[in-house]
């Protein structure tokens, strides 16, 4: 795709003390990551600051402060002057797939109109875009609901639609908020797949609650407890982290919940 920004060589994400207000909240307080070609878990409890994060990795939310750099491009510092012009980000969105928890589509379009349509919003040449769009929606397996109106779908096939417009463009980074919601077992086991094979060229961040879908596809965890980072590292360091009298039914689990706890022990004996 032109203008695609590779990330083999370079980070996809690089951001230092990077904060993000929500309304009159700071909902994250100085993170700083670096991240490159991979798949990469976003982990939290609930209001930890997740989807506030992966808002403004897809520019749709400016830093109230510190630094934040997609795909080799500035998206702003925190001033209103230094928030990028609009040719430079339309280049980092074209480059980019982001569905969020809850997208937007219009009901009427079938499915294979639907990914079409983003195809076109993303810039996907028009040579090979039929192609790019047969394609995602294969590898989502909505292959035979294709010509389905995106109202007749079931909550999981809605997921698998907003995967499928996700990765239409073949992104360089790509961003995922709880994208196995409403997914059955059997096709998160076929998303993971897909997500590794993903991660082999892109930078792909996932944020979620499921701590078993980050042991079984990610490479890389960050863990996030109320806007800070809490932990940066594999899957088995997590695991590693637990004991076998934390909350939890798994090594995973019990690693994440042991990880919160420490940090808000922390936090309470620096207060």
């Amino acid at each position: 795709m032109e203008g695609t920004l590779k990330t083999a060589d370079n980070p996809a994400v690089t951001a230092a003390a990077l904060r993000l207000r929500t309304g009159g909240h700071l909902a994250v307080r100085g993170i700083d990551l670096h991240l490159g070609a991979g798949v990469h878990g976003l982990l939290g409890p609930n209001g930890a600051g997740k989807t506030t994060l992966i808002r403004a990795l897809a520019t749709v939310l400016r830093p109230a402060g510190g630094t934040l750099t997609l795909l080799g491009h500035s998206t702003g510092t925190g001033r209103a002057s230094a928030w990028p012009a609009a040719r430079q980000l339309r280049t980092v969105r074209a480059a980019l797939g982001y569905l969020p928890q809850d997208f937007g589509y219009y009901p009427r379009f079938t499915v294979d109109e639907f990914v079409e349509y983003m195809a076109w919003l993303k810039g996907v040449p028009r040579a090979g875009r039929r192609r790019a769009v047969r394609s995602a929606i294969e590898r989502v397996g909505l292959a035979e609901r294709a010509r389905s109106r995106m109202k007749a779908l079931s909550g999981g096939m809605l997921r698998r639609a907003g995967i499928a417009q996700a990765i239409v463009n073949e992104p360089d980074l790509l961003l995922l908020d709880e994208p196995t919601v409403g997914l059955d077992p059997q096709q998160r086991l076929d998303f993971r797949a897909l997500l590794r094979e993903l991660g082999e060229r892109s930078c792909v961040v996932v944020s979620t609650h499921l701590v078993e879908d980050v042991a079984a596809a990610c490479s890389n965890v960050l863990v996030i407890d109320a806007g800070t980072s809490v932990f940066q590292g594999t899957p088995a360091a997590v695991a590693a982290a637990g004991r076998p009298d934390d909350p939890g039914d798994s090594p995973m689990e019990r690693g994440f919940s042991a990880l919160v706890a420490r940090h808000r022990g922390d936090a309470v004996t620096v207060r």
